[in-house]
Parts: C-alpha cells; sequence; structure tokens
C-alpha cells in the first residue's frame, strides 16, 4: 500500500499539566500525516471538494503505547490500507531516533457526495483512479 511519513516536534503547548503530549493532541499529529498522504496521492481536500464529495471522518481509534514528551522528535507515517469503499489510513508514530512505536491509530472516512449529502456505498472513481496512478 502506499504509505509517507512526517517529522514532528512535541511543542510546549501540546503538554497537559503531567508534562506530556495532551491526548487530544495525537489527532493533530494524524492529520499532518494524512495530508502528506493525500497529497502524495494527489487527493487532498482541495481536490476532494472540486471533486464534489466530502469525507468525514466516522471512525478514530489510537491506542496509547508511550508518551510524547517535550521537544521529542516524532515520525508519523500514515499508510493506505483500504479505498474501494472508504478511506482507512494506519498510523504509526514513532520515536525519530530510536525508532520505538509510541502510538498506533486508524482513522476511517466515507465519501459523501457534497450536493445532496448523500453517503456513497463506494468510493468515487476519481479516488480509484489516483490511488491507481501512485500504486503503479
Amino acid at each position: 500500500m502506499i504509505s509517507t511519513a512526517v517529522t514532528l516536534k512535541a511543542q510546549f503547548y501540546d503538554l497537559d499539566p503531567m508534562q506530556v503530549v495532551w491526548h487530544g493532541n495525537y489527532p493533530r499529529y494524524l492529520e499532518e500525516a494524512r495530508c502528506a498522504l493525500l497529497d502524495r496521492i494527489g487527493y487532498n481536500y482541495p481536490q476532494m471538494a472540486a471533486s464534489g464529495y466530502v469525507w468525514p471522518i466516522v471512525d478514530l481509534r489510537i491506542k496509547y503505547v508511550r508518551p510524547v514528551r517535550f521537544a521529542q522528535e516524532i515520525r508519523v507515517e500514515a499508510t493506505l490500507v483500504e479505498y474501494e469503499n472508504r478511506l482507512k489510513i494506519d498510523y504509526r508514530i514513532f520515536d525519530a531516533a530510536s525508532g520505538e512505536v509510541l502510538t498506533k491509530a486508524s482513522t476511517t472516512q466515507v465519501a459523501v457526495e457534497a450536493a445532496s449529502g448523500e453517503l456513497c456505498l463506494e468510493s468515487p472513481a476519481i479516488l480509484i483512479d489516483k490511488v491507481a496512478e501512485v500504486k503503479t
């Protein structure tokens, strides 16, 4: 499948009173990796909107393995695992220095026709075509 990764540094404003990254900030890290993956496919949010579809997240799962701390560099890897009927992306957050897995996550998005609000049971042809171009 198609993967990409971004490297980020935990900032002071991400921390909770226990001096670790607050659990609610992890979706922002996932979003950065997801956008990099969608850019690689050539179907990020502007292209989605232009094609007449919105892609809401309908499921988000996060398994916190080890905490991320202030100024820690992390590598957030996003991998496309399903795209025919929905857009499912798996994530791994690694310590950039050691490679240790810190977090495991996944998101699921579905296609919705912007004009009608109707849920699509299959992914639109434009996504299928874009993925096929990258895979070849």
